[in-house]
């Protein structure tokens, strides 16, 4: 029986796995391009996944917010997408999340970097651990490898990250390759959520967590084309906000109607 239940906990867990050994390759990968690419192709690669994740981003919001219902185009969630990302921001920003981030970054380029890329290694480290910890696929990836134990949406993200991560490295250097961990942690923890959870979640629970992280990943884009311009990082208690409503909407679901 013991077996038998940590075979299945192995098994659930092996699309985080997958995920992790894929970052850590691409981001390995990108570092040695990153020594043999001179400056204006690392920029314009930057750019170019940049613009493929704002695109990435807004797919996934806008169709968790239209829909169509016989020849009409409907809204949903808007009011949520607004409320979590005002509310979550502001919580993150009063206990500086990004910072952190940044901070544990630093700590590990006190540790790892032999200098030379200082002024990007943290940049690449912030960077590279939110576009694969935020979105859509993270969650209900991590989601659907704990409740199902189907672990394809994370496979796909692999190929994705594999790709993302050996560009942002390529461009920004080593520090793209520790996002692997954080991601590890993240994703692992959202797939034994999810299996004691269970019971609670629903598609529309899914369904907005997985709008309100196409709108963060929306906003990495950004940052990757046009510099830093929204501190995603801040704004990650958003998804907690969406949550917090879905909790509160079963527990007083009058006051919601």
């Amino acid at each position: 029986m013991v077996v038998q239940i940590g075979m299945e906990l192995y098994m659930t867990g092996i699309g985080t796995i997958v995920n992790s050994l894929a970052v850590l390759v691409g981001g390995s990968l990108g570092v040695l391009f990153n020594k043999n690419l001179k400056e204006k192709y690392q920029e314009i690669l930057l750019q170019a996944l940049g613009i493929s994740v704002i695109f990435v981003g807004l797919t996934g919001s806008l169709s968790g917010l239209f829909y169509v219902e016989g020849s009409v185009i409907k809204t949903k969630d808007i009011m949520l997408l607004i409320l979590s990302l005002a509310i979550g921001s502001l919580f993150g920003e009063l206990i500086g999340i990004e910072k952190g981030i940044e901070n544990v970054g630093e700590k590990i380029k006190k540790k790892f970097s032999k200098g030379g890329e200082n002024d990007t290694f943290i940049e690449g480290f912030v960077s590279a651990t939110l576009l694969v910890c935020v979105g859509a696929m993270a969650v209900v990836g991590s989601f659907e490898d704990g409740l199902k134990g189907d672990p394809t949406m994370l496979f796909t993200k692999s190929i994705l990250d594999f790709a993302s991560i050996m560009v942002i490295a390529s461009a920004l250097g080593k520090g793209a390759v520790f996002s692997a961990f954080p991601m590890f942690l993240y994703q692992g923890s959202l797939t034994l959520l999810a299996k004691i959870v269970a019971p609670l979640l629903t598609d529309a629970i899914v369904g907005s967590l997985s709008t309100v992280g196409s709108a963060l990943i929306f906003a990495i884009g950004i940052n990757m084309c046009f510099g830093k311009k929204f501190r995603v990082g801040n704004m990650l208690p958003s998804l907690l906000v969406v949550l917090i409503y879905y909790g509160g909407k079963a527990l007083f679901g009058h006051f919601f109607s």
